[in-house]
């Protein structure tokens, strides 16, 4: 499964810039699936609804479909949560995954960076980390660097990263 990762801080664009990675390797033909990492408790469906009933009764998993979509949550229940490897296992195969979060995992990954930002960078510790998306230049590294306001360079990087054509 040819899986790549966006790492950066809180409120570095990181959301947005797979946005656009994933518009435009899609409008290139290519399928893309995408796994978020949150750090908080978080809902998909909203309380008063079926699913969420049926989840706060105690399922384990509930799975909603109609004839658009469906989707399947599963409840840890106390149990930790499952490294990347097996969240990954449950999707459909597809040609890339983009991942958002999980830095601390080894795959290849984009690291985001601004230039007002504060914290340390992530890149000098990670050697996963294999091109930066930056709104400047950054000084003393010697990946790419990719400009964070033009996504069809960081597109084109990704698709060359694992030998798509677009």
């Amino acid at each position: 499964m040819n899986v790549i990762g966006v790492v950066g801080w809180k409120n570095s664009g990181k959301s947005t810039f797979i946005v656009k990675l994933v518009e435009l390797l899609t409008s290139c033909g290519l399928s893309v699936s995408t796994v978020k990492h949150a750090h908080h408790e978080f809902d998909i469906d909203r309380p008063g609804k079926d699913s969420y009933l049926h989840r706060e009764s105690g399922a384990r998993e509930v799975l909603v479909s109609s004839g658009r979509r469906w989707a399947l949550m599963h409840e840890l229940r106390g149990a930790e949560e499952p490294p990347l490897d097996e969240l990954l296992g449950h999707l459909a195969p597809v040609d890339l995954v983009i991942v958002e979060g999980f830095k601390n995992y080894t795959h290849p990954k984009i690291e985001i960076r601004r230039e007002q930002q504060t914290a340390p960078a992530l890149a000098p510790g990670d050697p996963d980390i294999v091109a930066l998306a930056a709104d400047y230049t950054p000084p003393d590294t010697t990946l790419p660097v990719l400009p964070l306001g033009e996504p069809r360079i960081a597109a084109g990087f990704v698709a060359s990263h694992f030998g798509f054509s677009l």
